[in-house]
């Protein structure tokens, strides 16, 4: 810590953030901001949509619906609507149940979500309008990613699973921006939402990582429906002594939490997946993806395969996955994968672990991991029967400067996923939804479409 208390503007920086992200409204976000946004909010209801038969979904569901109580928001895939609680948690463990969300290295986790669970049901029960959801989201999205360059690299590197812990603080704020709560109000939500922050990387190829995303969303909405109702906590959360800086880790940069980000925004550096695996396996993919394109390489030329990755990538380091969910936190699965041709992209793909072909290619990978290199670097080195040795670099952590490429490649994503889902009359409905999200009622329209017993789940 470089110390334990600071200052950088009056009341400090817990409410210099709350204020910042309060004075944030629609009118001030530029067109490409607001384009990722909505990006963000298609790709999220796309892993929903295609996680809801997988048994984490199931699970959490059961026992959350089991609880009753008053019906005031759709649970994605579901006809009945819960509570609001009940509603964040189901749906956050849901859409990261695939693994296959977005992300942001700053964090370095996955905001969306943790974020729109919360803020979705919130809108749903207050008919808010697009534009305030938006901003909203924008504004917690913006937090969460101060408060991630506030205590990264020590506090990811301690174990905490930043989409849980940090994904809290910025559900906290979208839902207290939704409220219209103002800069006290809001300090005292990121302290409530901090004091239930909690997540541990211990858990990554478990049911227990995209149930870190629901709790998230349900921490976040409570904290900020307690704020509105007066509830007081510590205002001055992030830098106190024994706050969340100094008990998560030994990083503490205000600076950096408070500098202005490429562009204006941190939501710019949001990264997309295309692949279903955790993002640190990404550009290893990528790289034998291209090694295959410039070589013509076949998996039968194969001898080994080394993978050089930065030591952070420990979290995607399973030695011998034996299920779907190990699969997509293994480097040596993933570069198997991607020799053999196979396609990451396909959910299908992952419960294909256990098959001769993969596991006699998975046992000719090494993977070393060694300081100074990013979660988001690979490189890879494919040494051939013949003795030669191709070598690709790859760096997955740099967004496409085409945002117009990326929404349409991210809608193609959301199809793909919805449609074995929705059947192709629901997916043009919810599509409908989507496209006409800015007018009147567009978010309570977008959940009236979620909101159906799908047979097929």
């Amino acid at each position: 810590m470089t110390g334990e208390k600071v200052t950088p503007a009056a009341g400090g920086l817990t409410a210099t953030l709350a204020a910042r992200a309060v004075s944030l409204r629609y009118a001030q976000l530029p067109e490409e901001v607001r384009t990722v946004a909505q990006d963000c909010l298609v790709d999220w209801l796309g892993c929903a949509l295609g996680a809801l038969g997988e048994p984490v979904s199931q699970i959490v569901a059961e026992v959350a619906l089991e609880e009753g109580g008053h019906g005031q928001a759709t649970v994605i895939g579901r006809a009945e609507p819960a509570t609001l609680m009940q509603a964040a948690l189901i749906n956050g463990a849901v859409s990261h149940a695939l693994d296959y969300d977005d992300v942001n290295l700053t964090v370095p986790g996955h905001m969306s979500v943790a974020i729109l669970p919360a803020l979705l049901a919130l809108a749903e029960q207050r008919n808010a309008g697009a534009a305030e959801f938006l901003a909203a989201f924008v504004s917690g999205y913006e937090t969460a990613c101060r408060v991630g360059a506030l205590v990264e690299p020590a506090h990811y590197a301690n174990g905490f699973h930043a989409t849980a812990t940090i994904g809290s603080l910025g559900a906290a704020v979208a839902c207290a921006h939704l409220l219209g709560l103002d800069a006290e109000q809001t300090a005292h939500a990121l302290g409530v939402a901090a004091t239930q922050a909690s997540g541990l990387k211990a858990m990554f190829g478990t049911m227990a990582k995209p149930l870190h995303a629901g709790l998230a969303a349900q921490a976040g909405l409570r904290a900020a429906s307690l704020a509105q109702k007066g509830f007081v906590s510590r205002a001055d959360v992030l830098e106190c002594p024994q706050g969340f800086a100094q008990v998560h880790g030994s990083d503490f940069h205000p600076e950096a939490a408070l500098a202005q980000p490429p562009g204006g925004f941190h939501l710019l550096g949001n990264l997309f997946k295309f692949h279903a695996a955790c993002y640190s396996t990404h550009s290893t993919i990528e790289a034998i993806m291209a090694l295959r394109e410039q070589h013509g390489l076949h998996a039968a030329s194969v001898r080994g395969i080394h993978v050089l990755a930065g030591e952070g990538c420990r979290i995607c380091n399973i030695q011998q996955p034996a299920t779907a969910m190990e699969a997509k936190f293994s480097l040596r699965a993933t570069a198997a994968f991607a020799v053999l041709g196979m396609p990451t992209h396909d959910l299908d793909c992952w419960s294909r672990v256990a098959e001769p072909e993969v596991v006699s290619m998975l046992n000719r990978v090494h993977i070393e991991l060694v300081p100074g290199m990013s979660l988001s670097e690979s490189v890879v080195t494919v040494t051939l029967e013949d003795g030669r040795a191709l070598r690709q670099a790859f760096d997955c952590g740099i967004p496409m400067a085409d945002k117009s490429a990326q929404s349409a490649r991210v809608r193609s994503k959301f199809a793909a996923l919805a449609e074995p889902v929705l059947g192709i009359a629901r997916l043009d409905s919810v599509l409908a939804a989507l496209a006409q999200l800015e007018q009147a009622g567009g978010i309570a329209a977008l959940a009236r479409t979620l909101r159906v017993r799908l047979a097929q789940v």
